[in-house]
C-alpha cells in the first residue's frame, strides 16, 4: 500500500472548516462521540442554527453541546484548527525537531503560542508510547547519556552548564522509551527498567556496575566493556549500538534545533523523540494523524 504523502497546499492546513472535518475523521471514525457520556449514533444531533458556530453537536443523553476538540489538548484553544493541524504535521515531519521560534515564524503567531502549542502536541504523543517492551526471544538495550551544553561554547558565563542524565531502553527493531533520571545508581535505573521491560527479555548493557544486579532479574544479560574499547561481541550480537543511535538523534535535536532544554520540560522532549522513533516505519502524514489521534482524553493548561 502506498504511503500517504504530505501536500502543504491541502486545505486542511489553511481552512478551519476543512481542518475540523479532518479532525472529526481522525477522532470520530465511526461518527460523533459525546466526550462526556460516550453516546454515539442517532443520539447525537448536529446543531446548524444561524447563531451556532460550526462543528457543534448536542448529546440527547446528557443534553450537553460539544465539538471535536472537547476533551482534547485543543479544547478552549484560541488557535485556529488549521494551525493545529499544520503544527502537528510540521512536528511529525521534522526528524530532528523544530524550535518554537521556527514554528512562530511559520504560523505567524507569537512565541508563547507556538511554545505552548508544541508542548500540547508532546502531551498528545505521551499517551501513544508503548507499554512493556521486549519479551521472550527479544533483545532490549539499555544505556545512559548526558544532555547539556559545554562551558567553552558560552560567550560570557564560563560556568559549566547543568547536565541532565537520560536513560534509553530500546528493543532491537522495535520500540523505545527514554527517561530523565537523577543518577545512574542501581536503585534509580531498576525502577525504570523493570516497569518498562518484560523480564523475559535479553537485556544488553555496558559494563556499568549498576546493571549487575538488575541483569539477574532478566532471562539473559550480556554486556560490552566500553572502557576497554569493546563495543561489539560474539559476531555483532552483543552491543548497545541501537541505544547509541537513539542518543545521536537526541543530541542532534538539542545542538542543532533547540540549543538548550530545561530540566522541567526535558521529559516532554523525550516523549517527542520516542514517538518519532517508534513511528519511523510510517509516513510523515500518517505520523501526524497518529499524533492528532493521541490528543483525545487530555487537557494541558498553561500553568
Amino acid at each position: 500500500m502506498a504511503s500517504k504523502k504530505v501536500d502543504l497546499t491541502n486545505p486542511i492546513f489553511h481552512d478551519d472548516e476543512k481542518a475540523r472535518e479532518h479532525l472529526e475523521a481522525i477522532l470520530w471514525p465511526e461518527g460523533p462521540v459525546c466526550p462526556r457520556c460516550g453516546v454515539i449514533g442517532d443520539r447525537i444531533t448536529k446543531l446548524q442554527g444561524k447563531s451556532t458556530r460550526p462543528g457543534v453537536y448536542k448529546c440527547k443523553e446528557c443534553r450537553k453541546p460539544f465539538t471535536v476538540t472537547v476533551g482534547t489538548v485543543m479544547e478552549r484553544s484560541k488557535i485556529p484548527l488549521s494551525k493545529w493541524v499544520l503544527a502537528a504535521q510540521l512536528m511529525a515531519s521534522s526528524k530532528k525537531g523544530m524550535s518554537a521560534l521556527q514554528l512562530q515564524r511559520m504560523l505567524g503567531t507569537n512565541y508563547e503560542t507556538a511554545w505552548f502549542l508544541f508542548h500540547r502536541l508532546r502531551e498528545a504523543a505521551n499517551g501513544l508510547l508503548p507499554g512493556p517492551i521486549g519479551g521472550s526471544g527479544k533483545i532490549v538495550e539499555s544505556d545512559e547519556t548526558v544532555i547539556g551544553g559545554k562551558a567553552k561554547n558560552r560567550a560570557y558565563a564560563k560556568k559549566e552548564p547543568k547536565k541532565h542524565t537520560v536513560m534509553t531502553l530500546v528493543e532491537r527493531d522495535g520500540k523505545s522509551r527514554s527517561f530523565h533520571v537523577a543518577n545512574v545508581k542501581a536503585k534509580t535505573l531498576r525502577e525504570k527498567i523493570v516497569t518498562t521491560v518484560s523480564r523475559k527479555s535479553h537485556l544488553m548493557t555496558d559494563e556499568l556496575t549498576s546493571y549487575e544486579s538488575i541483569g539477574r532479574e532478566f532471562e539473559n544479560h550480556s554486556t560490552v566493556n566500553h572502557s576497554a574499547d569493546e563495543y561489539v561481541r560474539l559476531g555483532g550480537f552483543v552491543h548497545v549500538n541501537t541505544a547509541e543511535c537513539r542518543f545521536s538523534l537526541m543530541k542532534r535535536a538539542v545542538f542543532g534545533t533547540h540549543h538548550a532544554i530545561s530540566e522541567a520540560h526535558l521529559p516532554r522532549y523525550l516523549v517527542e523523540w520516542d514517538f518519532k522513533w517508534n513511528t519511523r516505519t510510517i509516513s510523515d502524514a500518517e505520523r501526524a494523524e497518529e499524533l492528532l489521534r493521541g490528543a483525545q482524553g487530555k487537557r494541558l493548561l498553561y500553568r
